[in-house]
């Protein structure tokens, strides 16, 4: 009776192989869930970029290369990176319709999964500036004042003092930035499409972005007031003076003339 006394188990040994049990599985979970979402991730980057290949030989390859590597139609797009196809794909400026000095901004032709791939596959092939998240972009609780102070300095001579557009040279023009998605704002000052130099974040960081993206929402979107009536281009008192000054005193002498023209009839007759 004593050796099997001995032998029995003390009331807490179940407790304890219980809890040897659970973190042993906690530990097993630890050491293969993340690897087991890495891999994940991987099969879905590669199922993108196979699905975004195949769009790209249709869509794409004829001016740009079977490889991206570019034609005399069409750049080379290695190293552009995935903020440069979102943005051309997702306004429409690609795929384009004829060569010529500037690619206008058209209905968009595919979707945003679709998009998506083109740019998993085009990232690919080279390293460049990424898509930016809602975070990068969005507009809340940036600084409105700064945002035009930034805006005045590097794209006004271009974009217009409110952004909304202007002729350059050689048939190129700055578009109109009246209701631009704020994602693409933010990825044109990423990757300068076209005829725009390209702001990084090495010389313009994502908070002056913001700021900037932020300011364009104030003045120039469907959200805007404009107390004083027409924006006239948004130049201020001395664009509106002198429309005043043109158009309205270019009536009043109109009317004067009509009025002795009339008066002097009336004493004739």
């Amino acid at each position: 009776m004593k050796k099997l006394s001995a032998r029995r188990r003390h009331p807490l040994a179940a407790v304890v192989v219980l809890l040897l049990a659970l973190a042993a599985t906690g530990g097993l979970y630890a050491a293969f869930a993340p690897a087991d979402k890495a891999q994940a991730d991987e099969t879905a980057q590669s199922l993108a970029i196979k699905e975004g290949k195949k769009l790209y030989t249709v869509g794409c390859a004829s001016c740009h290369g079977t490889g991206g590597q570019g034609t005399s139609d069409g750049p080379s797009l290695v190293g552009v990176g995935s903020a440069a196809v979102d943005f051309q794909v997702g306004t429409g400026r690609m795929p384009a319709q004829q060569p010529g000095a500037q690619v206008p901004e058209k209905k968009v032709i595919y979707s945003q999964s679709e998009i998506d791939q083109l740019a998993a596959y085009i990232a690919s092939l080279g390293a460049g500036p990424i898509t930016p998240t809602e975070k990068q972009y969005s507009p809340e609780g940036a600084d409105i004042a700064k945002g035009g102070d930034l805006f005045r300095t590097n794209c006004a001579q271009c974009h217009n003092f409110t952004g909304e557009g202007g002729a350059l040279t050689d048939g190129k023009y700055a578009p109109n930035l009246e209701d631009v998605d704020p994602k693409h704002v933010y990825e044109a000052m990423q990757t300068g499409p076209q005829n725009m130099p390209s702001f990084p974040d090495t010389t313009l960081p994502e908070q002056q972005k913001r700021d900037i993206i932020a300011y364009l929402h104030t003045v120039n979107s469907g959200e805007a007031e404009s107390p004083g009536g027409l924006k006239l281009g948004g130049l201020g008192p001395v664009s509106e003076g002198l429309f005043g000054w043109v158009f309205g005193l270019g009536a009043l002498i109109a009317v004067a003339v009509w009025v002795a023209a009339h008066t002097a009839k009336a004493k004739k007759s």
